[in-house]
């Protein structure tokens, strides 16, 4: 397990950022394998109404995924720095302070989903025709809330101290079931959507069990031990302190989505299915720029407890750099075969021709998400989380919002709505780098007492 640690303070950069982020760029990818499988079996042998019910869902599933995502990612700030500043106790104190936090947090949303999906329903105006069906997977959906936070947070942990590697394993497993589930429970024995959920729960806890007993096994400070689980109030003020606003932030891109959602319910169940099969694509794209995104957080958090700021500036600037790289080549992937990819999930010309108008509105601006993201991540590698999240809320949410409002009536075809995303992200990710470049001549020097030898 020790092998699979990256050293982040010392040596070379660029390419232990790789070594981190592509690990977990494929980890997001078979993430999103989940909804992929469900997207693709229920529009190959449930029908269009079952493949809009699953796509209606994408974007608030979205929603609590930003959510766990963002509150875990305060666990793994905070962990490494204690990491890089050699304070252990504080180190061990967060990695049990993070699994009860994981765990609350995920009954919490199971209860809350239960209580609310009807009303979601019709807040999302789902179609009369797809409702039904995009509720019960909603419902039993939810039932894997736990699980997905568990997973979620065991995995901030690994990556605390660079190990993106067992996560992907862990995952690797659970696609697998997932996708094996899927097939059973739709194509055999007919369950339909309810059935597409239920794969997914199994999957989830499947992948939050492995961890669990890989925390269980592995040495040093991230070793979980039952009988020292319990809340730490001080390390819980920091973890959500950081985690907090940056599950915010995630979480109004989302927001944000599924007012667009409701805007694309408007247009009919085609312009849902293929909504919801491009969007199934183009979140890949996002798993490339979320793992750098992280690479920066957590190299700045570690150099950054250190005391090592020259570093830590150039985590930030390479994971930006190799992030547009690797994005690069998978826009012009897509963009190249949107067509033939949209065609997997369903051969209504319809929904193809809508889908690829998507993959091309949404993909080809993704450059500057990995703007947003990059030095955002950075930022809160430093602490300051709060900002970049209350600057996605203006620039995401506040921008989306307003054009739903006022600019998609006005014209309201899928193209209009689209151009929305090109128009937030460009907002947002020049706020960000200003931002960036007020805040990084503002950082003091974090002094770090070496243990004597």
């Amino acid at each position: 397990m020790r092998s699979r640690e990256i050293d982040m303070l010392h040596g070379s950069l660029w390419d232990k950022i790789i070594l981190f982020a592509l690990p977990l760029a494929l980890t997001g990818f078979l993430q999103q394998l989940y909804n992929t499988a469900d997207t693709v079996i229920a529009g190959r042998f449930i029908g269009t109404h079952a493949m809009a019910a699953v796509g209606t869902n994408v974007s608030l599933i979205g929603l609590v995924v930003n959510l766990f995502l963002g509150l875990s990612l305060g666990a793994n700030v905070m962990i490494a720095r204690y990491i890089g500043s050699r304070e252990p106790d504080k180190a061990k104190a967060s990695v049990h302070t993070a699994f009860l936090m994981a765990a609350a947090a995920g009954i919490l949303v199971l209860a809350l989903g239960e209580a609310l999906a009807a009303h979601i329903m019709g807040w999302l105006a789902v179609p009369e025709e797809v409702r039904d069906m995009a509720e019960i997977y909603l419902r039993v959906y939810l039932l894997g809330m736990p699980f997905l936070s568990l997973y979620n947070f065991e995995a901030a942990i690994f990556r605390s101290r660079g190990d993106t590697e067992t996560p992907l394993l862990a995952l690797m497993a659970a696609s697998s079931l997932n996708a094996a589930l899927d097939y059973l429970f739709t194509a055999l024995l007919g369950w339909g959507s309810a059935g597409l959920a239920l794969a997914t729960i199994l999957a989830q806890g499947t992948a939050g069990g492995i961890l669990f007993l890989a925390l269980r096994r592995v040495q040093g400070v991230i070793h979980l031990e039952p009988a020292a689980l319990r809340l730490d109030w001080a390390r819980l003020q920091e973890i959500v302190r950081i985690g907090l606003p940056a599950g915010i932030q995630g979480g109004v891109f989302s927001l944000a989505n599924i007012v667009i959602q409701s805007a694309i319910n408007s247009l009919g169940a085609d312009t849902m299915a293929a909504s919801g099969a491009a969007f199934t694509i183009e979140i890949n794209i996002y798993c490339v720029i979320y793992s750098f995104g992280q690479a920066a957080t957590t190299f700045v958090s570690q150099n950054y407890g250190a005391g090592d700021l020259v570093r830590c500036r150039r985590a930030a600037i390479l994971s930006f750099g190799l992030n547009a790289l690797c994005m690069g080549l998978m826009t012009a992937f897509i963009l190249s075969f949107a067509t033939p990819l949209m065609r997997l999930f369903d051969d209504n010309p319809e929904v193809i021709r809508l889908g690829t108008v998507r993959l091309f509105y949404v993909v080809g601006p993704e450059l500057l998400n990995a703007i947003i993201d990059v030095f955002s991540g950075a930022l809160r590698g430093y602490g300051f989380s709060l900002p970049p999240a209350i600057l996605a809320i203006i620039g995401i949410c506040g921008v989306r919002l307003a054009w739903v409002a006022f600019v998609f009536p006005q014209t309201p075809t899928f193209e209009t709505l689209m151009l929305c995303y090109l128009v937030s992200w460009a907002t947002t990710a020049v706020m960000i780098l200003v931002a960036y470049w007020f805040y990084s001549r503002h950082i003091p020097v974090r002094r770090v007492s070496l243990p004597r030898n």
